[in-house]
């Protein structure tokens, strides 16, 4: 039997390449999303009365990485 917890198999990449569409709409929804995510940061810091989480940008950038490919999976 084969031990793959050292060194698991590479899996393939799966999709197509991004290209300049896909980066366009990233780029929309990332400079749309900064807003609304400083003010949900905001609320938190408040909140849970910490500065140990993520930032507005760093949310903004996941709410564009987690839209962007469900537009072009239509």
């Amino acid at each position: 039997m084969t031990d793959m917890t050292s060194s698991p198999p590479l899996r393939p990449r799966s999709g197509r390449p991004r290209g300049l569409e896909y980066n366009m709409y990233f780029f929309c929804i990332f400079f749309f999303a900064i807003p609304f995510a400083t003010l949900r940061w905001v609320r938190d810091v408040i909140r849970h009365r910490t500065l140990n989480l993520r930032g507005p940008l760093a949310r903004a950038w996941l709410e564009a990485n987690r839209v962007t490919p469900m537009i072009f999976s239509a």
